[in-house]
Parts: C-alpha cells; structure tokens; sequence
C-alpha cells in the first residue's frame, strides 16, 4: 500500500485551495453585484428616456354649466351619498370644443366641510378624458387625475385644474402627457 504524506506541501495546497474559493466567491459576488447595479441602470434610465419621450399637452378651456342637480338623501340636509350631477360645454376662443359632466358624491362630513369623491369625463372632437379626484364642496379650486382616456387620449395621463367651479368664470387647464 502506498501512503502519502501530506507534510507542509500539503497543508499549503489546502491553504491555497481555500484562498482561491474564497476568492473566486468574492470575485463572483462582486461581479454580480456589477451586473445588478448595471441593470438597475439601465432600467433607471429607460425609464428616464421614456418620460422625456412623453409629450405634454396642454388645453385651456372655459367651462359653460348648463345643467345641475343635486340628490339629497335621507336624512334630510348633507349626509353621506348626496350627490351633485352636472354637465356642461367646453369653450376654446369663444365657440364650443367639447362637452363634459360627472358627479360628485359626499364621502365624508366635518361639520361644514363636505369632503366629494368627483368623476368627470369630457368629450373633445379627438376622444375623451376621464378624471377621477376628491374635492371640498364649495372651494373654488379642484385638482384631477387624468385616469386614463379614449381615441387620442386612450394612454393619457397628466393633471386638470379647474377654478371658479360652478361661477360663470369657470376654466379648466389640462396637461395631458402622451
């Protein structure tokens, strides 16, 4: 039978051996991290590039009300699910573009303040945006959602404002990101 003595060559061979696993371990997590943080990147900055690929337009339009209606549910005076009903035109240099309406329905009472949930859609010549926000009934200022759309509008996404809701000096700016 033949033996073999390790000896210090030996135990230097496993040393060796051990350092060139942790090494090529450490190597292969490094390289990974590398590649990680290398995807994460390139995500990041496609994501970045898509957005600046998204084209913004902005509408500004006057609103003309011409219908309302107001469901007061039991218990008489506001209550939770009161609703406003509405609808109107959309006015661009004096002559009609569009036509709009939705609701909005009492969601929470603090006193006064009647806190709304709106819905509104409006039609123009080249498809639709809907909106979707909450509302305090009565301030003078609203900011939407554009939640989405059809025909020209079918991917929009953006913000509406509307001011001096309800007054005969009511507009509307959107910015609509394509």
């Amino acid at each position: 039978m033949v033996t073999r003595r390790l000896g210090s060559v030996g135990v230097h061979d496993r040393d060796r051996r051990k350092n060139n696993t942790r090494a090529s371990i450490t190597k292969f997590l490094a390289i990974s991290l590398v590649t990680a943080l290398i995807g994460v990147f390139a995500v990041t900055s496609a994501d970045a590039d898509a957005l600046e690929q998204r084209r913004v337009e902005v509408l500004e339009l006057k609103v003309q009300n011409d219908q309302y209606a107001y469901t007061d549910l039991d218990p008489k005076g506001p209550s939770l699910g009161d609703t406003y009903v509405y609808s109107g035109t959309a006015i661009k240099d004096g002559r009609s573009v569009g036509r709009g309406g939705g609701a909005c329905q009492v969601i929470h009472i603090n006193g006064e303040e009647l806190m709304t949930q709106c819905l509104i859609t409006m039609e123009l010549n080249r498809g639709s945006l809907a909106m979707q926000s909450l509302w305090v009934s009565g301030t003078s200022q609203l900011d939407m959602a554009i939640t989405g759309g059809t025909g020209d509008f079918s991917n929009a996404r953006g913000i509406v404002r509307y001011w001096d809701i309800a007054t005969p000096k009511e507009r509307v700016r959107a910015e609509i990101l394509h």
